[in-house]
């Protein structure tokens, strides 16, 4: 007969110090605490330990799944847990170095007895360690390494040896080095969740002095509690955890999902090996902010809904992503493999195109966009996408966001919203061809919209999105290449929006104070540039840009986009109000075009 639910009030001392190992399910979510949750939790433990109370502070409830021998399986409290354990570590790490610089003096020795009591409990759970196996790790800190007081079987943690790389530790510069940096980030950005707690806590220890850092540590040992509640039949556990509220963090539609298709998995070592990539795929696609697995989820819902006629032409309202996979198509989770190729396919496709100029310029708009770009081209045989063959949808698609942009419609109006759900239905379908999307776009963009009206919208437009889409128009128009690095390009200000020359600037050019504040964030006095070029020239004059080589990071000549460039043989020294009006009458017209689809090949 199995046992009976056991719940226990204990302290976090307590709770931590298990002969088991705690252990992280396949099912469960990624370690999620950012700064935020920490900061909470640290404002909580401080608050409560500064009121000096004797009633114990409490931090929720956690629960347990007994059901595997030596392991304690956190069901509800693993986001708490892994914290509670960096923080330990911190807090193991700043008590050593204030012992170190205590004096050895008589009013010193009851606050070092106090904090080396301390210690010896955080040795005791994070190591395993009495005081004789303390000693000795103190001599051989190789001593320390090895003992695994929580073990990571999350599918969906990319950096599973993150808490052990830093428990093992013996310093905090130890840590930093041992821990996973992510390539191209800068500063703490470049750390995971883990090693970015880790640091703050660390940090944060270092303005407590010998006394307070005791009160500290000793009132989160022993004066803080949880509930913890065991189970020996996962089922029960997981239904305790679906019914209790508690501290931790609400799952994702990501974590809920990739748990129902764990379970469903007939060889779950299979399903594992399929789902880690993915996840992997998507957190790297996420850090540059194309999709996350998430959005991933959303976009085949997208086009499943279409490609199986599950609305109406018409119908707008969308299911939530979680409600669409466990509740009104469970079945899909039931084939967990096939699934996870599809999702693995939409990945491979964001993957492929991500460097293509044309999605680098849709993700300046509206990012609905890519539920409907993605409903095109998943439809391709993979060796078929290509530049080529993805322009055409990417157009189509830059057209219509691009009168978003403009005009005074949101996205949910029906010249937007309403207009892709219907033609989703023909996006997901193979055997509508492209030229008859088009038509449709052709279509409808020509019975909602007049062409003067737009033109008067864009010869007023001061935004910069839509400066990146003359750009490429320009190119296109004149037969040259286009394309750039996100954060290595700015928008430029040929006539200068400010700085100390602009009134002797504004007069060289013969214009009014009023005529400069109208003109000067127009679409004709914007261009692309190379980033460092324009932090050298923004406030520089007309003359100096359009006569001095990129090289020397002082001017137009050449510049890798087609505008600055033609600029560096404009006919006049001086860009003045006919110039940016002159200028400003091309675009408008250039995109007016391109939006009615009047342009013709170069």
């Amino acid at each position: 007969m199995p046992k009976e639910i056991e719940p226990k009030l204990q302290t976090i001392g307590v709770y931590l110090k298990k002969s088991e190992k705690f252990r992280i399910p396949e099912y469960q979510r990624a370690y999620s605490w950012n700064l935020a949750n920490c900061d909470k939790l640290w404002q909580d433990i401080e608050t409560y330990i500064a009121q000096d109370s004797e009633d114990p502070y409490f931090f929720g409830t956690i629960i347990i799944d007994c059901s595997m021998d030596g392991y304690l399986n956190l069901i509800d409290g693993q986001q708490r847990t892994t914290t509670f354990l960096l923080l330990l570590k911190a807090m193991h790490l700043r008590i050593v170095e204030v012992l170190r610089q205590m004096a050895d003096t008589d009013e010193a020795a009851g606050l070092k007895r106090s904090l080396q009591q301390s210690l010896d409990s955080i040795y005791e759970i994070l190591y395993r360690a009495d005081v004789r196996k303390q000693i000795e790790i103190e001599k051989d800190w190789t001593k320390a390494k090895g003992v695994v007081i929580l073990e990571n079987e999350s599918i969906n943690e990319l950096h599973k040896n993150e808490l052990c790389n830093i428990l093992e530790a013996r310093t905090f510069s130890d840590a930093e080095k041992s821990v996973y940096k992510i390539p191209r980030k800068q500063k703490d950005n470049k750390y995971t969740n883990f090693f970015r707690n880790f640091k703050s806590f660390y940090e944060r220890l270092h303005s407590y002095q010998e006394s307070n850092l005791d009160l500290l540590v000793s009132g989160f040992l022993s004066k803080c509690q949880i509930i913890e509640i065991k189970s020996w039949q996962i089922e029960q556990a997981i239904t305790m955890f679906n019914s209790l509220n508690s501290t931790g963090m609400p799952l994702s539609d990501a974590d809920i999902i990739s748990a129902h298709l764990f379970s469903h998995a007939t060889n779950q070592d299979d399903f594992k090996l399929m789902w880690e990539p993915i996840i992997s795929q998507a957190d790297e696609l996420g850090l540059k902010k194309i999709v996350n697995i998430d959005s991933v989820l959303q976009q085949f819902m997208y086009i499943n809904r279409a490609a199986e006629h599950q609305y109406a032409e018409g119908e707008l309202a969308t299911p939530g992503v979680r409600k669409y996979y466990t509740v009104l198509y469970p079945a899909l989770l039931e084939s967990p493999i096939e699934i996870c190729g599809k999702f693995g396919k939409i990945l491979r496709i964001w993957s492929d195109i991500q460097s293509y100029p044309l999605t680098k310029l849709l993700l300046k708009f509206n990012e609905n966009f890519k539920l409907f770009l993605i409903s095109y081209l998943f439809r391709v045989p993979d060796e078929e996408i290509s530049i080529v063959s993805a322009t055409p949808i990417m157009e189509c698609l830059l057209r219509l966001f691009a009168l978003l942009e403009v005009g005074e419609f949101g996205f949910s109006s029906r010249y937007f919203k309403s207009f892709l759900f219907n033609e989703n239905f023909k996006l997901v379908d193979a055997n509508y061809p492209i030229e008859s999307i088009i038509s449709d776009f052709d279509s409808h963009i020509q019975s909602n919209w007049k062409i003067e009206d737009v033109m008067d919208d864009l010869k007023e437009y001061d935004k910069n999105v839509l400066v990146y889409l003359n750009e490429y128009l320009f190119a296109k128009e004149a037969g040259l290449p286009f394309d750039f690095i996100p954060d290595k390009v700015n928008v430029e200000h040929i006539m200068p929006a400010s700085g100390h020359n602009i009134e002797s600037i504004r007069e060289d050019a013969g214009m009014t104070k009023e005529e400069f504040v109208d003109m000067v964030n127009l679409l004709g006095n914007k261009i692309l540039l190379e980033e460092d070029i324009n932090k050298h020239i923004g406030m520089d004059w007309f003359k100096t840009k359009k006569g001095t080589l990129v090289q020397d990071k002082r001017g137009y000549i050449g510049s890798s986009f087609g505008i600055a460039a033609a600029l560096s043989s404009y006919h006049s020294d001086v860009w003045g109000k006919e110039d940016i009006e002159a200028a400003n009458q091309k675009a408008a017209k250039r995109i007016c075009d391109f939006i009615f689809n009047n342009t013709k090949d170069a």
